[in-house]
């Protein structure tokens, strides 16, 4: 392994901003700092909700400036989305965000060809009405579509006009709904049956494959001295901050928190069970040959919203008065897909709770109480599921990404589950970004030895369980009833 010290450019998406984060590692160091930061902003135009993916990459060309020099380049992003290219190379249009409505119904006509348990049985991943495969099947016989000679996910593409190089990096890929998660190769009985061309897909590649060098105009923009590699890192940012879970043996289960909240476990292979598909898990694909068992829960998607619709109030302010609301008044199912589009957040909140005969949260505090009250009951229904479903116990929950900043939330989560909560890293998703370039370059050991590496030199907060579940148990059984 070198033993010099190595800088590292981790392009990471959300759904609501981006980043540049540049990490530099040694053999027994790690240190993450922000070069550039920018929004992510949807724009609503009259055919649907899109991604201004121009705006990122701009973005992206703006932080690679601001980084300085650097000895590769990794890019994460969300899932499932993709933008589709013409003969040459052309992008055709903004790619569709995965709130655009649509798919709406799209899924009963795919399960009219290939039940949903088969489905599942295939692929292993849970129902999203997003889904690759749902949006592919909605965008059927549109111009688009069928002037498309390349789909690339959205870390794949914004590589693409990095590098001029074209490929599918697989932890993305398993979210398609078109990847054996057995094989860890593409499903082709599943898109035989449902009409997908997979020819559109690039080349499948792995975590630190070589994903092409930074193209001759690319550094003159950024002032970066070539060459410059990119490599392939898990490109889902899940996939990436899973991997920047700081466990060491105990037996753990993971939330990664931010927009969206995924619970679940790290296993060795999928789960592909009725029982399992019955309860919403996904058997997404990580890094050395695991898989991501988890359930997408809206996350602080809700908290954002309603955040924006109160014209952006002071947060800690917010928390603290939340703190002081009475634990579990009222709740709701963190899940509902009532929750996924924009707009009107605390009145639908409130209308979910009147619904199913609750206390009305009025107050900002109480609205707040009840959406991390929610979240927390979700973390602990999903992480309990999962145990049974993959008959693997757990002793500990790490909490990564940017929920690890909400105390309150952790500390509910810990006394909702039962369990200890060690919360951090915050940027989970850079990290485990920046860590598969560094072993890429032989800088970070296995996966085992970077979450060592982690927990050498990450700030890590532990959350004991206060009190007994008993009223977290009882609470779960109303919210089941409703």
């Amino acid at each position: 392994m070198s033993t010099a010290v190595k800088s590292y450019a981790a392009v990471d998406l959300g759904a609501s901003s981006g980043r540049v984060m540049v990490g530099r590692v040694g053999p027994d160091s790690l240190e993450l700092a922000e070069a550039h930061r920018f929004p992510n902003r949807p724009v609503r135009v009259p055919e649907g909700l899109r991604w201004d993916v121009l705006g990122l990459y701009a973005g992206v060309l703006d932080g690679l400036r601001a980084a300085g020099p650097v000895d590769s380049v990794g890019i994460d992003s969300w899932a499932v989305d993709y933008g589709l290219l013409d003969a040459d190379g052309a992008l055709l249009g903004n790619p569709v965000h995965y709130r655009d409505r649509r798919t709406d119904g799209i899924a009963e006509k795919v399960w009219a060809t290939l039940p949903a348990g088969e489905l599942y049985a295939a692929t292993g991943l849970q129902y999203a009405p997003f889904n690759t495969l749902y949006q592919l099947t909605a965008a059927r016989g549109s111009a688009q579509l069928a002037a498309a000679k390349r789909l690339l996910l959205i870390p794949d593409l914004l590589t693409y006009w990095l590098t001029g190089r074209q490929g599918t990096e697989l932890t993305n890929a398993s979210t398609t709904q078109l990847i054996d998660p057995g094989t860890r190769d593409w499903a082709y009985g599943v898109a035989e049956r449902l009409g997908v061309d997979l020819s559109l897909f690039a080349p499948l590649r792995r975590p630190g494959d070589a994903a092409g060098m930074l193209r001759p105009e690319v550094l003159e923009e950024t002032g970066l001295t070539g060459p410059v590699p990119v490599t392939a890192v898990g490109s889902h940012d899940t996939a990436s901050a899973v991997a920047a879970v700081p466990a060491g043996r105990e037996r753990f289960a993971y939330i990664c928190t931010g927009t969206w909240s995924l619970a679940g476990l790290e296993l060795d292979a999928p789960v592909l069970t009725e029982e399992s598909r019955a309860a919403n898990f996904t058997n997404e694909l990580g890094l050395d040959g695991t898989v991501r068992y988890l359930r997408n829960i809206m996350g602080l998607w809700l908290l954002q919203e309603c955040v924006r619709a109160w014209g952006e109030p002071d947060l800690g302010a917010l928390l603290l008065e939340a703190g002081k609301v009475p634990a579990l008044r009222s709740v709701v199912d963190a899940g509902d897909a009532a929750f996924l589009a924009p707009g009107r957040m605390p009145e639908r909140i409130a209308e979910a709770c009147r619904d199913s005969g609750q206390p009305v949260p009025a107050t900002r505090a109480e609205i707040t109480r009840c959406i991390l009250d929610s979240l927390a009951l979700a973390h602990r229904k999903a992480v309990e599921d999962a145990q049974r479903l993959a008959g693997q116990p757990v002793d500990v929950v790490h909490i990564v990404g940017g929920g690890t900043r909400n105390a309150l939330l952790c500390q509910l989560t810990a006394d909702a589950c039962g369990l200890p909560v060690v919360s951090g890293p915050t940027e989970a998703a850079a990290l485990g970004n920046v860590l598969v370039q560094a072993r890429a370059h032989g800088l970070a050991g296995d996966l085992a030895g970077m979450r060592r590496l982690l927990t050498r030199t990450q700030p890590l907060t532990r959350y004991e369980p206060r009190g007994g579940t008993r009223r977290w148990q009882a609470a779960q059984a109303r919210l089941a009833r409703d």
